[in-house]
C-alpha cells in the first residue's frame, strides 16, 4: 500500500510517496509559483488542487496522475445577486458521490459531476444571520465540512468567525450549533461571532465532534447542541488552529499556540499534544520534534491522518517543515526537505 501526502504551499505543491512510511520520494513543485490553498480528491478519483491568487482569484485544477494539471473552467462562482465574492477555496469533501467545496467569502458549493460544474448550496448563504457574518483574521471562511457517513443529509460546517452550522436535510436548512462555546466577538442579538478554527468528528459516532476554537478546545456528544470545554493539560490560552483524529485508534492531536496576539508555539517549543481518552486529558506526544527554539506555527489545513491501523499523522509548519509519525505520535520524523510556507497537508492515498 502506498501513502501519498499532498503538501500545498505558497509557491506550489509537492507530493511525498512511500510504501513503508520510512523512505519517501518527493515530487515537485507542481503548479509552480501558485499558492495551493488546499488539495483533495473527487469521487471519480481525480486529484484536486485549489489555487489562490490576489490578482486572478480562486480556481481549481485537476489531474488524473499528479503530473499533468488542467484548470476546471466552470469552477465555483457566486451568482451576482448573492453579493459575495469567491476569494479562496478552503476545503474539499466527498460524501455520497457528491463533491463539496468550502470557500471564502463563506459559502458551500456542491458538484455532482466530480467537479466539472458546481452549484451553490443556497440554504446556507440565505441563513437569517448571513448578513451579519464577519471575518476572522484569515477572512470569512467556510473551512471545514463533515458529513454523517450513515446519513449524508446530515452535515456540519465550520465558518470563521461565525461558528458551526448543522443541517439534517442535505443543506436546505441550517441551524447554529455553538451552545456552551465562548464567542470571540459576541453579538448582541445573534448567536454568531464564534471563531471556530477546525472541527473533527468520530466517524462511528457522528454526533461526537471536537472543535479547536479561538477561545479553546471543545467537545460535543449531541451533534453540537451543547459543547463542553476540554482544556485539561493544554498549555497557554487554548488557542490553536488544527485538530485531527486518527480513526483507527481514536487519538486526537492539536498544536497549541501561545495566544491570539502571539501566534507562536508555547514557550518557543513546537509540540503536538495528544489525547487518548476523547479529549478528557491532553499530554505532549512522543519525541523527535525540535528541542531547540522553534517559532513556526501550524495552519488549520496543515494536519492530516492516513487511517492506517498503527496511526499515521502528518503536519506542516509555516517554516516549511513536514513532520510525521507512524505510531500515533510516539515518535516524530521530518521529511528531508524545507518547503515554502505550508498551507495544506492532505493524505491523498493511503
Amino acid at each position: 500500500m502506498t501513502v501519498i501526502v499532498g503538501i500545498g504551499t505558497l509557491k506550489g505543491a509537492w507530493f511525498a510517496r512511500s510504501d513503508d512510511r520510512v523512505v519517501w520520494d518527493l515530487d515537485g513543485p507542481h503548479l509552480k509559483g501558485w499558492e495551493v490553498s488546499t488539495l483533495g480528491r473527487a469521487p471519480n478519483g481525480d486529484y484536486l488542487a485549489a489555487i489562490a491568487s490576489n490578482w486572478y482569484g480562486a480556481a481549481i485544477h485537476r489531474s488524473t496522475d499528479l503530473t499533468a494539471w488542467d484548470q476546471i473552467v466552470d469552477g465555483p462562482a457566486y451568482p451576482a445577486e448573492v453579493g459575495r465574492s469567491l476569494e479562496r477555496i478552503w476545503t474539499f469533501h466527498n460524501a455520497d458521490g457528491r463533491l463539496y467545496a468550502g470557500v471564502a467569502e463563506a459559502g458551500l458549493f456542491m458538484s455532482e459531476d466530480a467537479g466539472a460544474t458546481w452549484d451553490l448550496v443556497a440554504g446556507l448563504t440565505e441563513h437569517a444571520t448571513a448578513a451579519a457574518w464577519g471575518p476572522g483574521l484569515g477572512g470569512l471562511a467556510l473551512h471545514r465540512i463533515i458529513t454523517d457517513s450513515g446519513d449524508p443529509a446530515r452535515m456540519w460546517v465550520a465558518i470563521s468567525a461565525v461558528g458551526v452550522f448543522a443541517t439534517s436535510d442535505g443543506g436546505a436548512s441550517w441551524q447554529l450549533r455553538n451552545g456552551g462555546v465562548t464567542p470571540a466577538a459576541p453579538s448582541d442579538d445573534l448567536d454568531i461571532g464564534y471563531c471556530v478554527h477546525s472541527i473533527v468528528a468520530d466517524s462511528e459516532q457522528p454526533d461526537t465532534l471536537w472543535r479547536q476554537d479561538h477561545r479553546g478546545v471543545y467537545r460535543t456528544t449531541d451533534g453540537g447542541m451543547q459543547w463542553s470545554q476540554i482544556h485539561n493539560g493544554i498549555p497557554g490560552s487554548g488557542f490553536g488552529f488544527p485538530i485531527a483524529r486518527d480513526p483507527s485508534t481514536g487519538a486526537l492531536f492539536l498544536v497549541p499556540l501561545e495566544s491570539d496576539e502571539y501566534r507562536m508555539p508555547v514557550d518557543g517549543r513546537l509540540r503536538v499534544y495528544r489525547s487518548l481518552d476523547g479529549g478528557e486529558s491532553w499530554h505532549v506526544s512522543g519525541g523527535g520534534l525540535p528541542e531547540h527554539p522553534s517559532h513556526s506555527g501550524v495552519l488549520r489545513d496543515a494536519m492530516d491522518v492516513d487511517g492506517w491501523v498503527d496511526g499515521g499523522i502528518y503536519f506542516g509548519t509555516t517554516g516549511g517543515e513536514v513532520w510525521f509519525s507512524t505510531d500515533v505520535g510516539e515518535r516524530w520524523s521530518r521529511l528531508p526537505a524545507t518547503f515554502p510556507r505550508i498551507t495544506s497537508i492532505e493524505v491523498l492515498d493511503a
